[in-house]
């Protein structure tokens, strides 16, 4: 039995489709609906009643689309609404913050990670917390966590630096602690960040394991699709759809270097405050 209704991933912005992308490279037979809410982002910066009534909006949003699954391509909105969207809707939710934390852990060998995301993410702890709990519940001891913030990360990621001098430079400025610190493991805690991940390796070294959470959270797709029985198979026409509550052209723009191929198209505007919503 199959299921050809699209996955439905929303983010603050365009960070979320190095998701999408993994998503596509790891179940390419899946239709997809991609909501960039550009108008609002950073979701970072505002408080945490605000994100979640936002992620409800967005959750409205892709029902409306008849989405089979609701994937949360954001760390803020992972981190602060991903309860109260599981509650609100029949769908599988998936977020991207426990994928990576339970990645992390299996891959470590002398227990050191080092987690590098904006100042607003190490801000929360979060990831430092799903990284504790894990390894918790896999019964890991001698756990210890190393957090950089690496705000310039997102701009450099944006303006299509991703592999040169001065990306080099920064990144390593902002690793030297973590090397210091002998990290075995580190995770990309924001979706940006693995677009730079050649020169991130390069500078932390071959002997470091580099976590995808958008790799991981892929997998964890992939597997709850399975699980439910909602997988569309290997359909062989997977359609793939943009929405942005901001500028369709200026959306494009920017995200293009994100997923290549001359994707994104047919960017539609949609401004998902028309929905109201109680947190």
């Amino acid at each position: 039995m199959t299921d050809n209704r699209p996955i439905g991933v929303f983010d603050s912005g365009i960070g979320g489709l190095t998701v999408l992308r993994e998503i596509w490279n790891t179940v390419p037979g899946e239709s997809t609906i991609y909501f960039g809410d550009n108008s609002r982002a950073p979701y970072g910066t505002k408080s945490r009643s605000t994100i979640i009534r936002y992620s409800l909006q967005n959750l409205k949003f892709l029902e409306s689309k008849d989405v089979k699954m609701i994937v949360v391509a954001c760390n803020t909105a992972s981190a602060y609404a991903y309860e109260e969207l599981k509650k609100r809707t029949d769908a599988p939710v998936v977020e991207v913050v426990t994928p990576g934390a339970d990645e992390a852990c299996r891959a470590t060998k002398n227990g050191r990670i080092g987690i590098i995301a904006t100042k607003g993410t190490i801000s929360t702890g979060v990831y430092k917390k799903a990284v504790e709990r894990r390894a918790a519940e896999l019964g890991m001891k001698d756990i210890e966590i190393f957090q950089q913030a690496c705000p310039l990360f997102v701009s450099l990621a944006e303006e299509g630096w991703w592999d040169t001098e001065i990306t080099r430079l920064t990144a390593e400025e902002y690793l030297r602690p973590l090397k210091d610190a002998g990290v075995d493991t580190l995770v990309m805690a924001c979706t940006h960040y693995p677009l730079l991940s050649t020169v991130i390796g390069e500078v932390m070294g071959d002997g470091v394991e580099l976590v995808n959470t958008g790799v991981a959270t892929a997998k964890v797709v992939r597997d709850l699709l399975e699980k439910e029985g909602i997988s569309s198979g290997d359909n062989g026409n997977p359609v793939r759809e943009f929405y942005t509550s901001d500028e369709p052209e200026l959306f494009e723009q920017v995200a293009a270097p994100f997923l290549g191929e001359g994707l994104p198209s047919g960017t539609r505007h949609f401004s998902t405050d028309k929905y109201e919503v109680n947190n």
